[in-house]
């Protein structure tokens, strides 16, 4: 009898921008980070949402399953991996039936100083193809005003993954005037220069469709001023984070 049971916020049956092909991506309730731009507030609080088996949560991708046969399962949240046992369980249910698996994290939950935290972590990246690794900011002290946190565990668990051979995508979000700097996007690609196992780059552009959920919630949204970038906008933060990229790659020694 299955007696692990996950909370989730929801599932969406039909992912196309989650990892490859089409994928059924899977939302985890609860995260300890506070993103300033984040659009998905009622996901913060953990012990909320539906409390599911690995069999239900699962239902709907097996029923649909040759649907999925050219993508596969998204976890994402909220953070994924503050349920780290009941996603492992998730992974090697599907992992029995060849299944590709990924994760959208923030990486804030990396503890190398914890061995039954790195133990659980090695257990669930044994059954992980792809992780896709949101990167907030590169500047230590702005992460920590953006999130509430420091970016130093996210850029180990980045230099990690590459230690295991884990294949990533970054993502970064551009907000104007947080992250829309030329210095700050140049450092991401100086950085993603130091790792070998980063597959692809996805930068996205801040919008504000989550307001009315923190106005329902009788939060005060803190971006309520900020201008929307375009996808032009989010196009050249790109080219200027891969071009450090590639200046970085291509310098001698």
């Amino acid at each position: 009898m299955d007696l692990l049971k996950g909370f989730i916020h929801s599932i969406e049956s039909c992912g196309t921008v989650d990892g490859p092909g089409i994928r059924y991506v899977i939302f985890f309730q609860g995260c300890p980070m506070r993103c300033l731009y984040c659009h998905n507030p009622d996901t913060w609080e953990l012990r909320t949402g539906k409390t599911m088996s690995v069999d239900e949560v699962l239902d709907g991708f097996y029923s649909n399953l040759p649907f999925y046969r050219s993508g596969g399962v998204t976890v994402t949240g909220g953070e994924p991996m503050m349920q780290m046992e009941f996603l492992t369980e998730l992974f090697r249910n599907l992992k029995k039936h060849d299944i590709h698996t990924c994760v959208d994290t923030s990486g804030i939950m990396f503890n190398p100083n914890n061995e039954i935290s790195m133990n659980q972590l090695d257990q669930l990246l044994s059954l992980t193809d792809l992780i896709l690794l949101d990167i907030k900011h590169m500047d230590d002290s702005r992460h920590k005003v953006l999130t509430g946190h420091s970016n130093e565990r996210v850029l180990d668990f980045a230099r990690y993954l590459d230690e295991r051979q884990i294949p990533v995508w970054i993502r970064h979000v551009i907000v104007p005037g947080i992250t829309f700097y030329k210095e700050y996007l140049q450092g991401l690609g100086r950085f993603m220069a130091e790792l070998g196992n980063v597959k692809a780059l996805d930068v996205l552009p801040y919008h504000s469709m989550g307001r009315s959920k923190y106005e329902s919630m009788g939060y005060d949204y803190p971006l309520k001023d900020t201008k929307e970038p375009s996808k032009e906008d989010a196009e050249a933060a790109r080219k200027v984070i891969l071009s450090a990229y590639k200046a970085a790659k291509e310098a001698p020694g």
